[in-house]
């Protein structure tokens, strides 16, 4: 069995491997995820000259919005585990023109700051890549200064998300990749909003509210379905690199059979998500 320490550097050697995918679709991640990091970000209610922590920030687009509103004075620091994945953040909020970012490597269940030393936090879509969730939200609540808020978002059930479920869907069904386990941390890990509310409120947030938001994923075709989720899932291209041509058209040929009742008659598939969101005061 793999100790805490080797999983936690797995996971990180994933996103590293997986920042030029999510760099080339990062203007896709972001008009998929808007809804959400909208709002999360009208959750925090926010005022110029503050200070707000990205967590997990990937390619930066919750926190950029967040750093238009505390403007002037304020500052967003975008932080992620993965150096690769700041880059990538970094590079985008040079393209849109965000100055009032500072960027540093951070980890979710051990954050490396000040206790009460922001105002506001924001999460999207890390959590449940932790080994220790509770943990995490402690430490988001410790570093929030008394009477700021945190905005998390993990992701709702498989059976809610088909655009992630179909492609592992059919891996597991050909027998190429072994099903995942669902206690692991993963994408669905923390898809009981119940849970996600306890997790909040037992690290000592008030006014929890836990909602759902609904998303969709379009693409013009299943073939570039296949390479954005490539592009998009490093477990996914790990098995895909490893495939003969003959397997991989197998598997593009069930992805197809699934995914079929979500594409439409010019042959574009359009699949729906659920996030979940939540967010509370500290």
């Amino acid at each position: 069995m793999e100790s805490a320490a080797d999983q936690r550097e797995e996971m990180l050697e994933r996103w590293e491997q997986g920042a030029a995918g999510w760099s080339r679709r990062a203007d896709a991640i972001q008009e998929f995820g808007m809804r959400v990091s909208v709002w999360m970000v009208e959750q925090l209610a926010l005022q110029p000259g503050q200070r707000v922590l990205d967590l997990a920030c990937g390619p930066g687009d919750t926190g950029f919005l967040a750093a238009e509103l505390v403007r002037p004075g304020g500052t967003l620091l975008a932080s992620d585990a993965s150096r690769a994945m700041l880059g990538v953040a970094g590079g985008r909020a040079r393209d849109l023109g965000v100055r009032n970012v500072e960027f540093r490597q951070l980890e979710l269940e051990w954050i490396d700051l000040p206790t009460a030393s922001v105002d506001a936090a924001l999460c999207r879509w890390g959590l449940m890549f932790t080994l220790d969730p509770a943990a995490a939200v402690q430490e988001i609540r410790r570093v929030v200064r008394p009477g700021g808020r945190a905005a998390l978002a993990v992701w709702d059930r498989p059976e809610a998300n088909p655009w992630a479920s179909i492609p592992t869907r059919a891996l597991v069904e050909l027998g190429y990749a072994e099903a995942p386990d669902p206690s692991a941390p993963g994408m669905f890990a923390l898809a009981d909003p119940g849970r996600l509310r306890a997790l909040l409120e037992d690290a000592g947030f008030t006014e929890v509210v836990v909602e759902a938001v609904e998303l969709e994923r379009s693409d013009p075709s299943l073939a570039a379905f296949i390479e954005e989720t490539i592009d998009l899932s490093r477990p996914f291209a790990t098995v895909w690199e490893g495939l003969s041509e003959a397997q991989r058209e197998r598997l593009a040929e069930r992805i197809a059979s699934l995914a079929a009742p979500y594409v439409n008659e010019e042959g574009g598939v359009r699949l729906p998500g659920r996030s979940l969101v939540a967010a509370g005061t500290a």
